[in-house]
């Protein structure tokens, strides 16, 4: 019997050993009034005993012009094929230029473009071996001329943007730190405190879910700056990060004894 994920029941070509690298982490993106805050833990895995360490912030910057970041996950092999691609059109002036493009808009078609012509070329590659081609990004930044924004792009290439009304974007394991998100952040929320809000969201996550761990790498932008601003990243033994560990902690559990009884468990 063919093992029940192999696609049409195929089973993959003997002697290849059927590996994917994931690196589906969280990451998270702010659209504030005042500019833009990104975050990305660094944890990767091919299986319980294969986990490293890879970078997914990438930071095109051209000082005084324009300055991008592009926050990964899903299948490594995939992201840093697009993000090779970025790289060496913006070394050679190709078709895919980021320091060339003149908006924002027309920069997330570029990395959306990128990642259709990777599909094009590994996409039936990975099925044959019963692998899905799973990635998606996170890129945001401005252009001189233009807004700070801040998209979601998808493995077909295809993105969303974040507004006022919606000022952040997840991908990776989103549903541990979205719900501290939706109760403190709004576009008006100031940088730092979408920085302490990420952080927030990276621990309740990271106590959730083995695939999503430190290094936990952090990079801003101010508006109309035109240029990086904070970019730090926090080991897991970063003193803060045990400190407001252990803050929230025992904040969610003096709250949660506060909080009051309903009629109906009163004694009558």
């Amino acid at each position: 019997m063919p093992p029940p994920n192999a696609p049409g029941g195929r089973i993959p070509a003997p002697g290849f050993i059927k590996i994917q690298t994931r690196s589906m982490t969280y990451a998270v993106g702010f659209l504030l009034e005042q500019g833009l805050v990104f975050a990305a833990d660094s944890r990767t895995n091919a299986g319980v005993d294969q986990v490293s360490v890879a970078r997914k912030i990438t930071i095109f910057e051209k000082p005084g012009e324009r300055f991008m970041a592009l926050l990964s996950s899903g299948n490594l092999a995939i992201t840093q094929a697009v993000i090779r691609q970025l790289m060496e059109d913006l070394d050679s002036g190709g078709e895919g230029d980021l320091n060339a493009v003149p908006t924002m808009f027309a920069a997330a078609r570029i990395v959306g473009a990128a990642m259709r012509n990777v599909y094009e070329v590994d996409a039936g590659h990975l099925a044959e071996q019963g692998l899905e081609f799973n990635a998606a990004f996170i890129f945001g930044g401005q252009v001189e001329g233009g807004e700070a924004r801040l998209f979601m792009i998808y493995s077909a290439g295809n993105f969303i943007e974040a507004s006022v009304e919606t000022p952040y974007l997840q991908i990776g394991e989103t549903k541990y730190g979205k719900p501290i998100i939706d109760r403190t952040i709004t576009f008006e929320s100031t940088i730092d405190q979408a920085i302490k809000c990420s952080l927030l969201s990276f621990d309740s996550t990271m106590r959730s879910n083995v695939s999503v761990g430190p290094p936990i790498d952090i990079a801003t932008y101010h508006r109309d700056s035109l240029k990086a601003g904070l970019q730090i990243t926090l080991q897991e033994t970063d003193p803060y990060l045990a400190e407001i560990r252990e803050y929230w902690g025992g904040a969610l559990r003096q709250a949660f004894q506060d909080m009051p009884d309903p009629d109906w468990l009163k004694p009558s």
